[in-house]
C-alpha cells in the first residue's frame, strides 16, 4: 500500500470523474494538481496550476492526427485544442493513468477522455479504464484490454481523467480502488 502523503494526483479538476478523484484525494491527504488554462471552468480549487500559452503550446497536438488515432472527428476549436493539451500535461506527469467511461469496440474510449487514454498509450504508461457500461476495470497490456479484477495505484504519482457523467459504479470503483491503494 502507498502512503498518501507522499503521492500526488494529477488531473484537470472538471465536473464529474476528476471532481470525483480530486474530492477524494483531499479525503485522503493526496496532493492534486489540477491543470488549467485561462477561460477553463473547472470544478476543483485545490492545486490549480494555470498553464500559460506557452507551457499549452509544448503539448500541442494535431487534431487530424488525434482524429484519425480515435476513428472520430474532433472540433477545430482553440478551447478544445486547450483541453486535448492540458490532458497532455496530466499524462505526461503522472507514471500511471486511470480514465472512468466507456472502451468502444475499436479500443478507444468513448469521448474527449479518451485522449487521455490514447496519449497515456503512446507515453507507454501503465493504463487501467473502469469501463462504466461494462461495470469492471481493465488494463491496457501493450496490445488489447484485459479484464483485472481489484488493481491498484502502484505509483506515488498517478493521473486521473474521466467522463463528466460519473455514475454510481463509477463512483464506487474509485473509492474501493484507493481503498486498496492507500494506508490510513
Amino acid at each position: 500500500m502507498l502512503d498518501p502523503a507522499k503521492c500526488v494526483l494529477y488531473s484537470g479538476g472538471a465536473a464529474g470523474t476528476e471532481q470525483f478523484f480530486g474530492a477524494l484525494a483531499e479525503s485522503w491527504g493526496i496532493e492534486e494538481v489540477n491543470y488549467s488554462f485561462e477561460g477553463h471552468q473547472i470544478e476543483r480549487s485545490r492545486g490549480v496550476r494555470v498553464l500559460t500559452s506557452e507551457e499549452l503550446a509544448l503539448k500541442d497536438v494535431s487534431l487530424t492526427y488525434v482524429s484519425k488515432l480515435m476513428n472520430r472527428e474532433y472540433t477545430r476549436a482553440p478551447l478544445f485544442r486547450k483541453v486535448l493539451q492540458s490532458i497532455c500535461w496530466q499524462v505526461s506527469s503522472g507514471d500511471e493513468v486511470l480514465v472512468v467511461g466507456a472502451i468502444q469496440l475499436d479500443n478507444t474510449v468513448k469521448g474527449g477522455t479518451g485522449w487521455g487514454a490514447e496519449f497515456a498509450k503512446i507515453c507507454n504508461k501503465p493504463l487501467h479504464v473502469f469501463d462504466q457500461p461494462q461495470n469492471a476495470w481493465f488494463f491496457w497490456n501493450q496490445d488489447a484490454w484485459e479484464k483485472v479484477e481489484n488493481p491498484v495505484i502502484e505509483h506515488t504519482h498517478f493521473a486521473a481523467t474521466g467522463t463528466r457523467f460519473l455514475e454510481n459504479n463509477g463512483r464506487i470503483a474509485i473509492q474501493d480502488l484507493f481503498a486498496r491503494s492507500f494506508s490510513r
